[in-house]
């Protein structure tokens, strides 16, 4: 511990980064009835906090590793912050970005005199690369989590905390990638203020501290969800690890639909747009206040990037209301009669429609997918479903499917016409221009395609829903075609929103 104090008390990290504000949150502080603060990592050059750790790296190579330059792969964030900190120092920078990082990205790097090479379809190709470019050329490698002083620059976040913040604090809550923001945090905190709380947060499909705390040693994820992708690691850093053994009180998973109402708490309270792992701790924060049932407690949240493409906002905005409780998604089967519209509206006791899907499908019943807005309470949510079927409406509740979410609501039209023994799948494509095709030769056309819905998210990975006509003894060789290709999947033939709006006349 003695070593990372003096080290953060040291780092030179305002160089080139600023002393981010530490905000109140009075929407959400009267919300929650608790005070909820923000610490604006956002607000920094390059609108993350990911430059602090970068520049006290860099500042601390020794005269030949200068000259020799510095090399990392990065995604986003990081490859910013050792661009713009090389760039200040006038060290040259090779950063190896994935194929399937947003032009965007790539074009902020080169704007901070950054030389992009872009290697892989993920990060873990493009960190392999880098580490052996690094080697061939002679370079320092510049990790974006796992290194005393990128821990240490990152610390300095706590340091600013608590000159700002002198009264009480119960808890800050922390998002976690791969482990290097949290651990700067922590140690800190807990040499001048042991009392304080640190809080881990991560997304329930990337939450490597999580179980390597469940596990008491470092795990490797299989896969990790592409939503949040500023923390969307597969392992713990060791060192990072290390600390958040000692330093670390507890550990929060939230999942995207709340991830998305933090964007747009955020936004409420500050009129900014938070990039996913950007708003991780409020998401967090939120959950806990609502497990522990506490109030009138001093909360603090690292707000820690806001690097989003705007394609991805009407995404967040649509799944912030499921994310808020603030919106029902409903499978109804309504009588195909003149009135029983009108019947169903009237039972909904005030609550307003946002989304009406319908198509006729046969003289007897109307399958329809409906939103309803509701006022974020649970047992509302349960009274209305119980209401409509005490009605005589069969309901199934789809605003926990993700399918539904993700894929159905936008496809209601009718079943297939008849048995087409399909299997259902979901699968995530990289994007890039030869993904399709990639994956159309492996197939290698020994089955027929019967559905493909396809949605772009502004993401590195585009979302597909796909209906294959095979039988059942063929699809551990289907399986095998995927795991070959290396794209994610999972199998969705009994996912009740398929079988109720799209699948054949035998799921009937």
């Amino acid at each position: 511990m003695q070593k990372y104090i003096e080290k953060i008390l040291r780092a030179k990290v305002y160089d080139v980064a600023e002393e981010s504000p530490l905000d109140f949150a009075p929407i959400l502080s009267r919300r929650l009835n608790n005070q909820v603060h923000l610490k604006r990592e956002d607000l920094q050059p390059v609108f993350s906090f990911k430059l602090r750790g970068a520049y006290n790296k860099i500042i601390n190579l020794n005269p030949t590793e200068r000259a020799q330059g510095v090399i990392t792969a990065s995604a986003g964030n990081h490859a910013q912050g050792v661009a713009l900190a090389a760039n200040k120092l006038g060290i040259q920078a090779i950063i190896i970005m994935p194929t399937t990082t947003p032009e965007i990205k790539v074009k902020s790097v080169k704007s901070r005199g950054g030389t992009t090479i872009l290697h892989g379809d993920s990060y873990d190709e493009a960190y392999e690369y880098a580490k052996k470019l690094a080697q061939e050329k002679n370079m320092t490698f510049v990790h974006p989590y796992d290194d005393a002083d990128v821990i240490a620059g990152q610390g300095t976040i706590a340091m600013e905390l608590l000159r700002q913040q002198t009264g009480n604090i119960d808890a800050i809550f922390v998002p976690v990638g791969g482990g290097g923001l949290i651990a700067g945090i922590a140690v800190y905190i807990k040499f001048v203020r042991p009392e304080i709380k640190i809080i881990g947060v991560e997304p329930e499909d990337s939450d490597c501290l999580n179980q390597a705390l469940i596990a008491k040693h470092r795990v490797t994820l299989k896969q990790v969800g592409l939503f949040a992708d500023g923390v969307a690691v597969k392992q713990i850093g060791e060192e990072p690890f290390r600390l958040a053994k000692k330093y670390v009180d507890a550990v929060i998973t939230v999942n995207t639909d709340e991830i998305c109402a933090a964007i747009r708490d955020i936004f409420d309270d500050t009129r900014s747009v938070a990039e996913p792992a950007g708003a991780l701790a409020v998401a967090g924060l939120k959950k806990y206040v609502e497990q522990q049932n506490i109030t009138q407690q001093n909360l603090i949240a690292i707000e820690s990037g806001a690097n989003v493409n705007f394609d991805r906002l009407g995404y967040v905005a649509e799944r912030s209301l499921v994310g808020e409780h603030r919106e029902i998604l409903l499978a109804v089967s309504i009588p195909e009669k003149p009135g029983s519209f009108l019947k169903f509206c009237k039972l909904l006791g005030g609550h307003g429609l946002t989304e009406f899907n319908y198509r006729y499908f046969n003289s007897k019943m109307a399958q329809v997918f409906v939103g309803i807005s509701s006022t974020g309470v649970e047992s509302e949510r349960q009274q209305l479903i119980t209401n409509l079927v005490q009605e005589g409406f069969a309901i199934t509740d789809m605003t926990t499917n993700e399918l539904a979410k993700e894929h159905i609501r936008y496809m209601v039209g009718g079943h297939a016409p008849y048995e087409l023994s399909e299997i259902i799948y979901t699968l995530q494509f990289p994007e890039r221009p030869d993904a399709l095709l990639k994956f159309l030769t492996a197939l290698g056309g020994r089955w027929n395609i019967s559905m493909f819905h396809y949605r772009n998210h502004g993401s590195a990975f585009g979302k597909v829903l796909m209906g294959l006509q095979m039988p059942k003894s063929a699809r551990q060789e289907f399986q095998y075609c995927l795991d070959a290709i290396g794209f994610q999947y999972q199998e969705e033939t009994q996912n009740p929103a398929y079988n109720f709006f799209i699948g054949g006349q035998e799921n009937l």
